[in-house]
């Protein structure tokens, strides 16, 4: 039996005892006398009689522990040609202040602020403040338009908001303050004041009686101590995109997250205390929330806040730069990310210029890491490429590669194996288990572990019917895959990205890795258009490798020809548009049900989480070439 069968099935035996043991490494101000509350089924709490506080375990406690020397933040903002470091010691001072700043304008425990700014240190030490006072914190990803941000306002009720005057992008500057004026407005509920961080590159103008400048409002304040919250109080709220395009709260409580990151930072990314870990997201989205703030922070890490981009601040070696120049270790990021790397530098020219010595793993997640990528990023650096999959509502990998426990074979496509406190399951439209290696719906027997979402804010119908209803006694993840007679598990596509073709039932993900496999392709997606005869068909857009100068006409016949050589003439697969770029969220996921109603001529919303809608046009403009998004 391999070590992680042995973690693995000291898990299935006895839950209980499992996380109880994981939770000795957490300091608690009254410890838990058990791990699971499933009284209330399908409402699950873990550690519920439990206290503690998060902002004591990510900083204070290394400071009482003699480490408070360590750096906590390495702030590299290649936009803004600023770098900073923060010490363990001084992160608690920053925290302890503001939070005390907040404390003495009437905010407490369970009271709910947003956090509207971009990648500075200040945004860490916002949802800090807020963890320090047991308030709940809900970050809004800066530039989320007016009317995205008000829909929180409403939903979430915050007390105050904190905000940074503008964001900055390549190129542009990106004001905040108009945006988040305009969200109060429309917002009904309308929060007692907001605290605002000036920056240089475009500072605001506040309204009288409502904003207080960063600074101001700390002045002459007592700096607050951490309180006690109940191990199953919520630490924030991150809203998530919903199928009815109001976005759905998951809820995170604090005790269940601090075992389970922490339990993570050792068995799945394989660091330790003082380790430089990486992870080049956003604060906005989940990873940012676990594997930049608080993971890192409650492991004893330091952990990087990274203001730039992949390619373009300045160039296609800035990630490798960050590395070589910090020591990191580990980092973690989008697949897209490398695709826009390899796209501008296949040949990984800008990997040999840096001194890459202290790397140690590279790790994905976000969206399927197509084989191609992965094999370039062997190839380009040298150390294990791991992808992992996890979603928002679970906050840490359902699935991955556990590199602290062992390194198990890499099977490319596959994100490896289940997690302890994950039994995943493959599961037919009846709900029942289908056979090795058989595509199917991916759903997670109950209970999920700790640290995942126990609810919906404020929505538990919502909560029952979104993730439980369609397979009773299980989460459904919305996700489609296979399971091999291994273990491994292969993400294929979300579960609405499972195509019919003719009868047959195909994976877009599948047709992705073979179309990524081509050299000329720097990145690809698939999308089923509606069909009268077949009832879909898949549709493939590509962008091709910068320099590529080949005839895009071969490329798309060679293309096709590869489909048909790898997956079969059954999947009909005739067509294929070349295009600059794919519409993106900001966090990289490719917006194909966007680009399925364009196809269809369907009414659609531009998604708040858009890139750039201006490459919506080019995508309508590819369909029609091909005979599709005639309305």
């Amino acid at each position: 039996m391999t070590r992680y069968a042995e973690v693995y099935k000291s898990w299935q035996d006895d839950p209980e005892s499992f996380w109880m043991k994981q939770a000795e490494a957490i300091d608690w101000i009254k410890p838990p006398s058990k791990a699971l509350d499933d009284s209330n089924p399908p409402f699950y709490r873990w550690f519920p009689d439990a206290e503690c506080n998060t902002c004591w375990n990510a900083v204070d406690r290394h400071v009482e522990g003699g480490r408070g020397d360590q750096t906590a933040i390495i702030y590299d903002s290649p936009v803004t040609n600023t770098k900073r470091s923060i010490s363990y010691r001084e992160l608690k001072e920053l925290t302890a202040k503001l939070a005390g700043a907040l404390k003495a304008r009437g905010i407490n425990k369970g009271d709910r602020v947003i956090i509207y700014m971009p990648m500075i240190p200040e945004t860490v030490v916002a949802m800090l403040a807020c963890a320090r006072i047991g308030a709940i914190h809900s970050v809004v990803f800066g530039g989320f338009a007016a009317n995205e941000l008000a829909v929180r306002i409403d939903d979430a009720k915050p007390k105050t908001l904190i905000a940074a005057s503008c964001g900055i992008e390549p190129g542009r500057v990106v004001a905040y303050k108009p945006m988040l004026d305009g969200a109060i407005d429309l917002a009904e509920h309308k929060p007692d004041f907001t605290i605002m961080f000036q920056r240089d590159q475009a500072p605001a103008d506040l309204v009288e009686g409502r904003d207080i400048e960063w600074h101001e409002a700390q002045h002459d304040v007592q700096p607050a101590d951490c309180v006690a919250v109940g191990g199953a109080d919520p630490l924030y709220i991150l809203y998530t995109s919903g199928t009815t395009g109001q976005p759905k709260g998951v809820v995170r409580p604090n005790a269940g997250h601090m075992v389970a990151l922490h339990w993570t930072m050792e068995n799945i990314y394989d660091v330790e205390p003082g380790d430089v870990y990486w992870a080049a997201s956003d604060v906005g989205w989940v990873v940012g929330h676990s594997y930049i703030v608080y993971a890192p922070l409650l492991y004893g890490c330091t952990t990087v806040v990274f203001e730039g981009k992949p390619v373009g601040t300045p160039d296609a070696g800035t990630f490798w730069r960050v590395i070589s120049e910090h020591n990191v270790k580990v980092l973690f990021t989008a697949p897209t990310a490398f695709r826009a790397i390899k796209r501008e530098d296949s040949s990984g020219e800008f990997v040999k210029k840096y001194d890459l010595r202290h790397f140690k793993t590279l790790f994905l997640a976000g969206e399927r890491a197509d084989p191609d990528t992965i094999e370039w990023a062997q190839a380009q650096l040298g150390v294990p490429v791991i992808d992992h999959w996890w979603q928002t509502e679970t906050g840490y990998s359902i699935a991955a590669n556990p590199v602290g426990i062992e390194l198990l074979p890499v099977k490319l496509g596959s994100p490896t194996v289940a997690m302890p406190g994950y039994d995943v399951q493959i599961l037919d439209e009846s709900g029942h288990e289908v056979a090795a290696g058989e595509l199917g719906a991916i759903a997670i027997k109950l209970p999920l572990p700790p640290g995942t979402l126990p609810t919906l804010w404020g929505a538990d119908e919502r909560f029952v019917r979104s993730y439980l209803a369609t397979f009773p006694g299980y989460y459904e993840t919305g996700d489609a895959g296979i399971k091999d007679q291994d273990g491994y598990i292969s993400i294929m596509a979300r579960t609405d990205d499972v195509i019919n073709v003719a009868g047959h039932r195909l994976s877009t993900g599948g047709m992705e890795e073979v179309l990524a496999g081509h050299p000329d392709v720097a990145e690809c997606a698939v999308i089923g258009v509606t069909d009268q005869l077949k009832g879909q068909l898949p549709v493939g857009f590509v962008c091709l490798n910068t320099g590529c100068d080949r005839d895009q006409g071969d490329i798309r016949s060679e293309l096709v020809q590869r489909v048909r050589d790898q997956i079969g003439p059954v999947a009909a697969f005739k067509q294929v548009a070349v295009v600059d770029r794919l519409p993106k969220t900001r966090s990289g996921k490719i917006l194909r049900g966007v680009m399925v109603k364009i196809a269809d001529g369907e009414a659609f919303k531009v998604p708040a989480t858009i890139d750039d809608p201006a490459i919506l046009d080019e995508i309508k403009d590819g369909l029609q070439s091909l005979g599709y998004a005639q309305n």
